[in-house]
């Protein structure tokens, strides 16, 4: 009953702060409006009936049914109107203002949602490496504990959050099984087999597996700086050595490294900055494994540690923002990565993936506590917020940005597009952005379906 109660109290959350979202996004357009002397009919958050209203001047504040959306609807925002104080008869740049102004708070409320994500972290991760876990890839491809990567995946980095996103992006690519930096990946994974078939014997006490996790440190360590497979595969017999000696066993045999012709890889350019210099690796390689042996694709992840940053007024002020500037590049990368085809339709998800998403994150928390839960759904939420502010300015009709773009051409030819035009313009563009998320919602509900998750 309790968890019944508690998924119940997290929906709720998470339909509030969608509203909030909302409110932030139409509160922008209304107090821009308001500041404009433009005459505001409505301010409405949901859509559908009225739940309950009150009027104010000249001004109705309605709370609706739906909590889906919202609205501020001005005086000859849609229609012509004689009124002085009509949105139409504004000048153009207070018209563009009002117009901006939506998409600028929702900004300003991911900032603020960002801050009191950031207020809760004891330290925060930055974007030079302190050193690599025994079965590092990018450790054989010419990382070194130090580095600042300051790009990758021709991907500018500034914070640990672009950090992740440019590997997560990275392209999964055939290379040659043939390669030195395959041979030493090999040859560290085998000695950290050994270590892991000895640790789960439950046969040593916690003397010895520190003794051995140290040989292994140093092992793959001097394996990741060799210069030829006959030095590695030479390392890899001495510590092998070193470690049946330490436990005093000797029933594991040397390991044969076995040469494939091909192998898949995450593979990119990284550029870092190493003692005051600028270095550009090439073919840089990143932890590739299977989640099961039923994936189609090989899962990627990050396979170093980052040194820390303390935490104070300073550091948490410019991770604010250093972190909210990087999930604005992350919304308008993938919007580009989309148009280019990096990314496929599948990968696209409309308010059911959302919702899908919030519970999967939401469900996940739940198994350490409640305010895990919450922090994701907030989390989530800011996403929303930001994505939401960037792409309703993109210049497509029915969007804020597409109205921009209509303003921007009047202010530049002293014109305003004919009201029809505009009519039909954003007509046609809404109709597109309606059938748009009419395909997306079909392909997330889809998705959901049980026998396409085996169900």
């Amino acid at each position: 009953m309790l968890q019944v109660l508690t998924i119940i109290a997290l929906i709720v959350i998470g339909v509030l702060l969608f509203e909030l979202i909302i409110f932030f996004h139409e509160g922008g357009h209304f107090l821009a409006a308001k500041k404009s002397g433009v005459q505001v009919n409505e301010f409405a958050l949901g859509m559908g009936p009225k739940l309950f209203s009150f009027t104010k001047g000249e001004t109705t504040y309605s709370l609706r049914l739906f909590p889906i959306g919202g609205y501020c609807a001005m005086e000859g925002e849609d229609d012509d109107s004689e009124n002085p104080r009509a949105f139409t008869n504004a000048k153009v740049w207070k018209r563009m203002i009002i117009i901006v102004a939506g998409a600028f708070m929702n900004i300003v409320l991911g900032l603020i949602m960002m801050f009191v994500i950031v207020m809760q972290s004891s330290s925060f991760s930055s974007t030079t490496i302190d050193g690599f876990p025994q079965n590092s890839f990018s450790a054989n491809c010419g990382l070194q504990a130090g580095d600042t990567i300051t790009k990758l995946n021709d991907y500018n980095i500034w914070s640990s959050q672009d950090l992740s996103f440019a590997i997560a992006t990275t392209q999964c690519k055939e290379v040659k099984g043939d390669s030195l930096e395959i041979y030493k990946e090999d040859c560290a994974i085998e000695l950290c087999h050994l270590y892991v078939n000895l640790y789960d014997s439950k046969k040593y006490d916690k003397k010895q597996l520190e003794s051995l996790i140290e040989i292994l440190n140093s092992g793959t360590a001097e394996i990741n700086a060799s210069e030829s497979k006959t030095q590695a595969k030479a390392i890899l017999d001495k510590y092998y050595a070193e470690i049946e000696k330490e436990v005093g066993v000797t029933k594991y045999s040397l390991p044969e490294i076995r040469v494939r012709e091909t192998r898949q890889r995450y593979q990119t350019d990284v550029e870092v900055l190493r003692d005051g210099k600028t270095v550009n690796l090439k073919n840089v390689q990143f932890y590739t494994y299977l989640e099961s042996k039923d994936a189609e694709k090989p899962s990627v992840s990050v396979d170093f540690y980052v040194k820390p940053i303390e935490k104070n007024v300073g550091t948490v002020l410019q991770q604010t923002g250093i972190q909210t500037v990087s999930v604005a590049r992350m919304v308008w990368s993938s919007l580009i990565g989309l148009v280019q085809g990096k990314f496929s339709f599948t990968e696209i998800s409309g308010p059911v993936g959302a919702a899908s998403a919030i519970t999967q994150v939401a469900s996940k928390g739940l198994e350490s506590g409640f305010l895990d839960a919450f922090n994701n759904i907030f989390y989530m939420m800011m996403l929303i917020s930001v994505n939401l502010g960037i792409f309703n300015m993109l210049p497509f009709p029915a969007l804020d940005g597409g109205r921009f773009l209509f303003l921007l051409i009047e202010a530049v030819f002293k014109k305003p597009i004919p009201r029809n035009v505009e009519r039909i313009v954003n007509g046609v563009g809404l109709g597109l952005l309606l059938l748009f998320m009419a395909i997306i919602t079909v392909k997330d509900i889809w998705v959901l379906l049980p026998f396409n998750n085996g169900g």
